[in-house]
């Protein structure tokens, strides 16, 4: 079963209005676990950006009028693509996996309007698993912020000072992993190495041993198995079978 884990960052929280997507990473699951597969890019949202969003993004100032330069660490915008130009190869990436999305909800609205506005078929909303939502109905009453459940589950957000959409879905996916039950909670024995992204190991089946474990007996315990042996006899079952 694959699935994407994912997280979007944007200018704001109006996606029918002025608000662009400016960031997309995603994470591939297969069976619960990770396979190193990833997708991120950063997009040119077209806009100036508030300026509140430079500290929580980790975005430079590039949009603004007049514009002002970056602080270390800050990714510049100017130059990276439209919305448009990435559309495709994020819909290749994702397929019909499901989303897994903390509060779907609004990265799913962005993503749409986004879509939409190039006459391209919209994400279905049953298509996102909403961890949000996941937590609440979980931990009624608690905290479900995604740092309260890293909190929660002992998961190491020490690097998440800006919101980076990659390191957030890395960090949702060990999130998400926990809600249900931990790693591996179907004991899923599917390989994923070599697997490349969105190809199906629905067959995958076990392989001989290339090398056979050596024996764990001593030569004492093979020596008192063969005396006993012979003491059966010749109908003893070790000798019919060789």
């Amino acid at each position: 079963m694959r699935e994407i884990v994912m997280d979007t960052e944007t200018t704001g929280f109006d996606a029918e209005g002025s608000d662009r997507i400016v960031e997309i990473g995603c994470v591939e699951l297969w069976n619960h676990m990770p396979t190193g597969e990833t997708y991120h890019v950063y997009i040119n949202p077209e806009r100036s950006m508030p300026e509140e969003a430079f500290g929580v993004h980790g975005i430079g100032p590039d949009l603004l009028e007049p514009p002002r330069p970056p602080e270390p660490g800050q990714v510049l915008l100017r130059d990276k693509p439209v919305f448009a130009k990435v559309a495709q190869s994020f819909l290749d990436f994702i397929g019909d996996a499901k989303l897994v999305i903390h509060n779907a909800s609004f990265d799913i609205k962005f993503l749409n309007a986004e879509l939409s506005r190039m006459g391209l078929a919209t994400i279905p909303w049953e298509q996102a698993i909403d961890t949000l939502a996941m937590a609440r109905q979980k931990f009624p009453g608690a905290r479900a912020t995604l740092d309260a459940l890293c909190s929660r589950f002992g998961i190491d957000n020490s690097n998440r000072t800006l919101h980076g959409a990659l390191l957030d879905s890395e960090i949702l996916a060990e999130v998400y992993l926990e809600l249900i039950g931990g790693r591996q909670p179907d004991f899923a024995l599917a390989s994923t190495a070599g697997q490349s992204s969105g190809v199906a190991q629905d067959d995958w089946r076990p392989t001989a041993r290339p090398n056979p474990l050596p024996s764990r007996l001593t030569e004492d315990e093979k020596s008192a198995h063969a005396e006993f042996v012979e003491k059966m006899g010749e109908d003893a079952l070790w000798k019919k079978l060789g």
